[in-house]
């Protein structure tokens, strides 16, 4: 997480920062609300998100009363020091109104789930890392000293596998339990090979992510 202390902001003359919130699954915006020292120093003790109520002048941790509680990710300063980025995973709904966020149009609930893969900006950094410095004992770096071939191969072996395990899954009957967990093994072990790959080809993600932009349309 990034280092930020009480120190490092530059409070308003009231000795607030504005706050903004997103969801660290998809970077969604779920609200905005006032820090001073005292939350922020409370957020980074307990790993809770807390702020600092302007109408009661009182120190509140969200979702104390609801249960809906924003677990700090990471926090982050503005290029002038007086605002904060707070990337949180949200225990429920953000808003008052019992919507995921507190600008979803009308009060209406976002009806569009979160799948969390923005997460996927974190392994793609370490590949991308991996392929930059080539460091001994990386099994990511052994893959691209291997070339084209090699990570190739692996895209392929996985792929293999994971047609195997979906068919395994879909004759298990009602009894699921095994079975559908190594569908979602095997996929994730197919999606970091393909991934590799891209980095061995000099691609990137926003590439493929462009490409299926363009076929998806307006």
């Amino acid at each position: 997480m990034t280092a930020v202390s009480p120190d490092d902001v530059r409070f308003g003359a009231d000795g607030l920062a504005p706050a903004v919130v997103q969801d660290a699954a998809d970077g969604r915006v779920l609200m905005v609300a006032w820090m001073d020292a005292e939350a922020l120093d409370a957020t980074l003790r307990t790993r809770e998100v807390h702020f600092h109520s302007r109408s009661r002048g009182l120190l509140w941790r969200k979702g104390e009363t609801s249960g809906n509680v924003l677990r700090l990710v990471d926090l982050a300063l503005d290029c002038d020091a007086d605002a904060l980025l707070v990337t949180a995973d949200p225990a429920g709904p953000t808003c008052h109104r019992g919507t995921r966020s507190c600008f979803d149009s009308n009060g209406a609930p976002d009806a569009r789930p979160t799948q969390g893969l923005a997460w996927l900006e974190t392994l793609w950094a370490t590949i991308a890392l991996r392929a930059e410095e080539r460091p001994a004992g990386s099994y990511t770096s052994s893959l691209l000293d291997g070339g084209v071939d090699a990570v190739a191969r692996k895209v392929a072996e996985e792929a293999t596998e994971v047609v195997l395990a979906a068919k395994d899954d879909a004759a298990a009957g009602a009894d699921r339990s095994a079975t559908s967990v190594r569908v979602a093994e095997e996929t994730a072990d197919l999606l970091y090979h393909v991934l590799v790959l891209l980095a061995e080809r000099r691609l990137s993600p926003a590439d493929v992510v462009g490409v299926l932009r363009h076929r998806h349309g307006p």
